[in-house]
This record gives C-alpha cells, sequence and structure tokens, in this order.
C-alpha cells in the first residue's frame, strides 16, 4: 500500500513508537492489537510493518531504548567524591530520570515477561548493567568501610525496587514536591546502608 499523502518516515516512526508505548503502558501489551496502534497514529495497519516487522519486536525496541538511555544519562550525569556522594547521585538521578518517563518504566516491568527468550536476555543484560553501577557504588562504599550492609547485590535490588516505587504514587502538584521526594529517599537509602 503507498504511503498516505503527507505521510513521513522520520516524523511517522516516532509517532509509531510514541503511540505503541501510550497504548501498551494504558492497556497493556497483549490487548492493544497492530490496527489500535496504526489507528492511533492515523495510517493503515500495513503501514507500521514500514516501522517494525512485529508488536513484540515494537515492544523490544521500546525497552532497548529506554535501557541504554537510562545507562547513557548516568553516565554523563555528576558524581561528586566518594562512594557516598555517587550513591547520593545515583538515588536523585533514578528518581528523576524515571520520574519523567513513568509510561516506559512501568513497561519495563511489567510488560516485560511479553518479550520472547533471545529479547528478553538482551533487556536483561542492559538491567544488570544499570544494576551493577549501583552495586559498585555500594562495594566501594563497604570497602571505604562508608557503607555496611550484609549483601551489596540484595541491597541493590532492593534500593532500585525502592526507588522505581516512586512512579506507582508521586504527582507534580501533589503534596510533596519532586526536590523534597528526593531528600527523604536519599535520607532513607543512607540510612538503609548504614551510611
Amino acid at each position: 500500500m503507498a504511503r498516505k499523502t503527507g505521510s513521513h518516515s522520520e516524523i511517522t516512526g516516532p509517532r509509531v513508537r510514541a503511540e505503541a508505548q501510550r497504548l501498551f503502558a494504558r492497556h497493556g501489551f497483549a490487548a492493544v492489537s497492530m490496527r489500535q496502534i496504526a489507528a492511533a497514529v492515523g495510517v493503515q495497519a500495513g503501514a507500521l510493518y514500514l516501522y517494525t516487522p512485529d508488536k513484540e519486536t515494537l515492544l523490544f525496541q521500546l525497552l532497548e531504548t529506554h535501557m541504554k538511555e537510562l545507562l547513557a544519562a548516568w553516565q554523563a550525569e555528576p558524581r561528586g567524591q566518594g562512594p557516598l556522594e555517587a550513591l547520593e547521585a545515583f538515588v536523585r538521578f533514578h528518581i528523576r530520570y524515571n520520574g519523567e518517563r513513568p509510561e516506559v518504566v512501568f513497561l519495563s516491568y511489567m510488560e516485560l515477561r511479553n518479550l520472547g527468550p533471545e529479547n528478553f536476555a538482551a533487556i536483561e543484560a542492559l538491567r544488570r548493567a544499570y544494576e551493577t553501577e549501583l552495586e559498585t557504588i555500594l562495594k566501594a562504599g563497604q570497602a571505604a568501610g562508608m557503607i555496611l550492609v550484609p549483601d551489596t547485590k540484595l541491597a541493590t535490588m532492593a534500593i532500585i525496587a525502592m526507588l522505581t516505587g516512586v512512579n506507582t504514587w508521586f504527582r507534580e502538584g501533589g503534596r510533596l514536591g519532586r526536590a523534597a521526594v528526593e531528600d527523604i529517599y536519599w535520607d532513607m537509602v543512607r540510612k538503609a546502608v548504614g551510611a
């Protein structure tokens, strides 16, 4: 089928991804059809296959892009001096970065199960890379005698779960602003690691 008049791949491709992300987050991956995505974008269903071979690949691309951008943004983030400043930077970064992307964070946790083994493994490897960033900070803090946790891997998973949980309840304009939430969570994480 010919491209719709006025359609441009550099515009339509990002719109396909944005609408898929919105629909998957709102209704769940399994409940959304390629036809629904096409209708939201304003193209024929067959036109979607110019941008993705199938729905799972579309989900994978959303999750992979998110994880790669998350890792790149963390690499660019100032860390301060020493493990405690690095840990504080991580806490604040995680809340801020993920708070600005609630839909894809939700998909990263709730829809991962819809990926086939190869795609699942690729996303898991990216997640492990991010988790390793935090664990490395905790290990450095432990080696310096500034952090005391019984198991750095378990502490890593607990801290990330706690920080990601902010996305489930935080709303702009609520009782606490994002900066106040970051301050409180940093205090809780600091105490949780014995610092």
